[in-house]
């Protein structure tokens, strides 16, 4: 199964102010076509070809990192267009927030959770709200990395990196987290998530 670049759900001013055309035509047109070019080179004669994107990045995870660089920033880009949706943030649709209450305390808690943990992401990377053994948990990983690889689901994802903020929010990673958070999340994306890993 080749890699190919999706065309984004939204137009490219849609998420003003909080993510502006700029930052989307360099992070999806720039960045993301970069992981689907180079991992379509990479997947090229390996035991890979003709897998699942998600049976790529678990299996190429520690064996062929190039590739698996690639195939998973390629998995967590799919999501993350789609965890986006202009204006975004507002009500948690029903099941999920419930399920959030139960397993991390409160929606707020939640999200300053998730935001400490894309703040404390030293360097690149994401930061994560994922179910792991019927439980929801908050992570965090480096790089192109993602739960999948520790056999969680990935539910809600974050780039960190600094493609993703550094035009509109220039240094400051916690304001770009709380705009993410309050103004950006498609809620209903990830309830569909949810409800498909239940």
């Amino acid at each position: 199964m080749s890699f190919t670049l999706p065309e984004l759900p939204y137009s490219y001013d849609a998420l003003a102010p909080y993510m502006s055309r700029e930052t989307l035509e360099y992070h999806h047109d720039k960045h993301h076509l970069a992981y689907v070019t180079n991992g379509n080179n990479l997947l090229k004669g390996t035991e890979f070809e003709g897998k699942s994107l998600e049976e790529i990045v678990k299996g190429s995870y520690g064996k062929i990192p190039g590739l698996f660089n690639n195939a998973g920033q390629h998995y967590n880009h799919l999501h993350f267009w789609n965890w986006l949706k202009p204006n975004g943030g507002g009500a948690i649709p029903g099941e999920l927030e419930k399920k959030i209450v139960e397993d991390l305390g409160s929606v707020e808690k939640f999200k300053e959770d998730f935001i400490q943990a894309g703040v404390t992401q030293f360097g690149s990377g994401w930061a994560w709200l994922a179910l792991k053994d019927g439980k929801l948990v908050i992570d965090k990983t480096p790089n192109g990395e993602s739960p999948l690889i520790k056999g969680a689901t990935p539910l809600l994802g974050v780039d960190v990196w600094e493609h993703s903020y550094y035009i509109d929010y220039r240094n400051r990673r916690p304001d770009y987290l709380k705009a993410f958070v309050e103004n950006l999340v498609n809620w209903d994306y990830v309830a569909e998530l949810y409800s498909k890993a239940v």
